[in-house]
């Protein structure tokens, strides 16, 4: 039976050397955290809108690469989508960008624009729902009040009361209410009005074109069977996907055609081998100093099954000491990153649960590699 005060003593005799220890582990903790989450955050960020979208399958054109740089296709393709089995209803999103002017200072910023028929409902967000009847006067839109700053105290000044107008890609429009969606690493700030005003704000937009067509199904309809049929019956000019498949094609752009996300992955990767190093060198000294006393245990008759097991719970006692303080680090950079990104930075239970495996993996296999110091302990040279 593996002996656990031992082991903590044998840490302890040394603290110095052990606060070292945890340090270095939670510095590791702290790195991996931090890149994870933000990987997390850009992937969860770009597909807000995709959620939130009332569709069951969405056309776009094939060229699209990511929700900002959608390629326009036909509205036709759209209306013959409307006519196969299963299928419930159909609507027409715009989406674009335009210069935004701030009301106060007179700065510029691209601002992404929604647009779509104010009798259809093709977002689950409540704020839009309630205000799809402001949308039908002209000239009029609704502000995502978790946009970042540098658009102005819209959110403040609706809040307040306060009539606010501003100029959008060079149309003079009124701010009639605010909803919540968030920004991404793709858009700082979005702007949702209706079909008709989306046409007046982007006057060189074809009126025969669209960005996204937005299909909903009866109730009970498999949305893969009808997908499928769809792809196999409709014009190579435009891509079909499930709710499901257009989140997916949103994360895998980020994740395979931008620097991004292999960035973040390699930084948890780079975080996990430096605190491998500075464990690896703990428990290595540690080894050395008390090399004495494993060859006494070895020649008493204890085995080296048993000395691995010590070094193991050594390893594992450093991971749980690091990563403590590396996840209350962490947590409180996450809020502050928050609130300086507005990004969704979420310390969920699945990633700390990851983090924890990978720290206790990582300290595992330092003390792995330094048991080859316990097994060289010889009795007969020692003493």
């Amino acid at each position: 039976m593996f002996d656990i005060p031992l082991a903590w003593l044998q840490l302890t005799r040394e603290r110095a050397r052990l606060l070292a220890a945890a340090s270095g582990v939670a510095f590791a903790v702290l790195l991996v955290f931090m890149q994870l989450g933000i990987r997390d955050a850009l992937y969860d960020s770009a597909v807000r809108l995709h959620r939130a979208l009332t569709a069951d399958i969405v056309l776009i054109h094939p060229q699209s690469s990511y929700l900002v740089m959608m390629k326009p296709f036909s509205h036709r393709r759209l209306y013959q989508a409307s006519g196969f089995e299963g299928v419930e209803s159909v609507s027409p999103l715009y989406a674009t960008t335009a210069l935004w002017k701030n009301p106060v200072n007179g700065g510029t910023r691209i601002v992404f624009i929604l647009g779509f028929d104010p009798s259809d409902r093709v977002l689950s967000l409540p704020e839009v729902n309630r205000q799809r009847a402001k949308l039908r006067v002209p000239d009029v839109l609704l502000f995502d009040e978790d946009s970042r700053p540098e658009y102005g105290p819209i959110a403040a000044e609706v809040r307040a009361g306060k009539a606010v107008a501003t100029d959008v890609g060079y149309r003079h429009t009124k701010v009639a209410g605010l909803f919540k969606l968030g920004t991404s690493f793709g858009i700082d700030g979005t702007v949702i009005t209706s079909a008709a005003n989306f046409l007046r704000l982007v006057p060189q937009r074809p009126k025969g074109l669209i960005d996204l067509g937005l299909i909903r199904l009866r109730p009970g309809t498999d949305a893969n069977v009808v997908r499928n049929v769809l792809a196999a019956n409709l014009p190579a000019d435009v891509e079909v996907l499930t709710q499901a498949g257009f989140v997916h094609r949103e994360i895998s752009y980020w994740a395979k055609s931008t620097p991004i996300g292999f960035s973040t992955t390699f930084g948890a990767v780079m975080g996990m081998v430096v605190g491998l190093v500075i464990v690896y060198q703990i428990l290595f000294a540690d080894i050395s100093d008390h090399l004495a006393e494993y060859a006494t245990l070895k020649a008493i008759g204890y085995t080296n099954r048993y000395l691995f097991g010590l070094v193991l719970q050594e390893a594992t006692i450093l991971a749980v000491l690091g990563f403590i303080p590396g996840w209350a680090l962490s947590a409180w950079l996450y809020r502050l990153t928050e609130n300086a990104t507005r990004l969704p930075m979420q310390m969920t239970i699945g990633l700390v649960g990851t983090v924890l495996v990978l720290t206790i993996a990582m300290c595992a296999l330092s003390g792995a590699i330094a048991l080859r110091k316990v097994s060289s302990a010889d009795p007969a040279e020692v003493f």
